[in-house]
């Protein structure tokens, strides 16, 4: 496995999430894409959606159902700081994650993190694992406690 899939793996075990990692062999970048791969659907996806602090520079992490789009103008009020797009290179920097296997877990400390509170109507979420083909599986409010996210209405 790789170091980042690893991480994802002790991050859970550490807050005793029990999580099987699955590689499924072909992408699970976008949300339909890991939806077709796990046989969820979109919605049961999570995306991971990291933006930086205009200001501050500091990484947010946004925890958001797979059909649903973040409100930008919600979560810049939640982070208290204007919102854009984080560079890819510094989510990778600061994360050890990529984009498109961004994981809600095993991140740094300083990594502030938000859930919507669509994600909790779920029986069971599927979220990146920490490379472009690995995911796994979670009860969504076992999965806000472990990475101890803010829950709120995040979404249009």
């Amino acid at each position: 496995m790789s170091k980042s899939i690893d991480r994802v793996a002790v991050a859970a075990r550490e807050v005793g999430l029990s999580i099987e990692i699955v590689r499924m062999g072909e992408s699970t970048r976008t949300a339909e894409e890991a939806a077709r791969q796990c046989g969820c659907t979109v919605d049961q996806i999570v995306k991971s959606l990291v933006f930086a602090g205009e200001a501050s520079g500091r990484l947010y992490l946004f925890l958001v159902s797979g059909s649903r789009k973040l409100d930008l103008d919600k979560a810049s009020r939640l982070a208290g700081e204007r919102l854009v797009r984080a560079d890819p290179r510094k989510v990778r920097e600061e994360t050890g994650f990529a984009i498109g296997g961004v994981s809600p877990l095993g991140h740094p400390g300083g990594v502030v993190r938000f859930a919507d509170e669509t994600l909790l109507g779920f029986d069971e979420v599927w979220a990146a694992a920490g490379a472009h083909d690995a995911v796994f599986a979670a009860e969504p409010k076992a999965l806000v406690n472990a990475t101890r996210a803010t829950v709120a209405n995040l979404v249009v």
